[in-house]
C-alpha cells in the first residue's frame, strides 16, 4: 500500500483523511443489503432504483439517499427530516448488527493505518452515520488509531474542510483515500489530493501529487 502511495509525486504526505466502506472495511454490500431490508415493504423496482443511485455515489450520506428515495423516486412531498431519521435510525440498527465483525476489516489498509498512525495525522470521514461509525470502529479495535472519526449527517467535504481548519493542515502534504466519486470531489473541494482505492473506476484518479516517504 505504501509502495502504492509512493507513485504519486514529489509532495510528502502528513494527513490522511480515510473514507471506511470500501476502503478500510469491505462493507460496501452489507450496507446494499441493509436498504434492501430497510426498504422491504416498498415495490422492488423502487429499491432498485434506490440501489442505483447508493452504489453511483457511496460517499454521499444515508439521510441524502433517503431523501431521494421518498423525493425522487417515490415523488412524495413534505418529506420532514424527521421521517428521514426515523429511516436511518433504523438502517443504523442493521448496520450495528452486522458490521461489529473484525473479519470484514481490508487487511491491506488497516495494517497500513495500524503500522504508520503515529507518523500522520489520520482521520475518518465518511458517509456513514458519525455514531455508528464510532462505535463499530471501537468494537473492531481500530477507533485508538485516527485523530478522529467523522461521518453524517454533516457532508464529507465540510468534515474535511472544518478539520483542515481545525488543525492547520497544510493542502498540499494531505490526501483523501476513498472509493467514490464522492470522495475525489470532496478532495478536490478541499484542494487536497486524491487516491482512489478498491474501486477501478476511479483508482487512476489523481495520482500525480503526492508520496509517502
Amino acid at each position: 500500500f505504501r509502495n502504492g502511495l509512493t507513485k504519486m509525486g514529489s509532495s510528502t504526505v502528513e494527513t490522511i483523511f480515510w473514507d471506511f466502506d470500501g476502503v478500510l472495511m469491505d462493507s460496501n454490500e452489507i450496507r446494499d443489503r441493509g436498504f434492501e431490508l430497510v426498504l422491504a415493504d416498498f415495490p422492488d423496482h423502487e429499491i432498485e432504483q434506490l440501489l442505483s443511485f447508493h452504489q453511483a455515489n457511496g460517499g454521499l450520506s444515508r439521510y441524502v439517499k433517503f431523501r431521494y428515495f421518498f423525493e425522487e423516486v417515490r415523488g412524495e412531498e413534505s418529506v420532514t427530516d424527521e421521517r428521514i431519521q426515523h429511516w436511518a435510525d433504523r438502517f443504523s440498527e442493521i448496520m450495528l448488527q452486522h458490521l461489529k465483525d473484525s473479519g470484514l476489516l481490508i487487511d491491506e489498509t488497516v495494517s497500513f493505518v495500524r503500522r504508520e498512525h503515529e507518523n500522520f495525522n489520520m482521520h475518518v470521514v465518511s458517509g456513514s452515520d458519525g455514531k455508528e461509525l464510532r462505535e463499530i470502529c471501537s468494537s473492531v479495535g481500530i477507533a485508538s488509531y485516527f485523530k478522529s472519526i467523522h461521518g453524517s449527517p454533516t457532508p464529507k467535504t465540510e468534515h474535511v474542510g472544518r478539520l483542515i481548519k481545525k488543525h492547520q493542515y497544510h493542502t498540499d502534504t494531505a490526501i483523501l483515500i476513498g472509493d467514490s466519486i464522492n470522495d475525489h470531489e470532496a478532495a478536490e473541494n478541499n484542494n487536497i489530493s486524491f487516491m482512489g482505492y478498491g474501486n477501478s473506476s476511479i483508482e487512476e484518479v489523481g495520482k500525480n501529487k503526492i508520496k509517502i516517504q
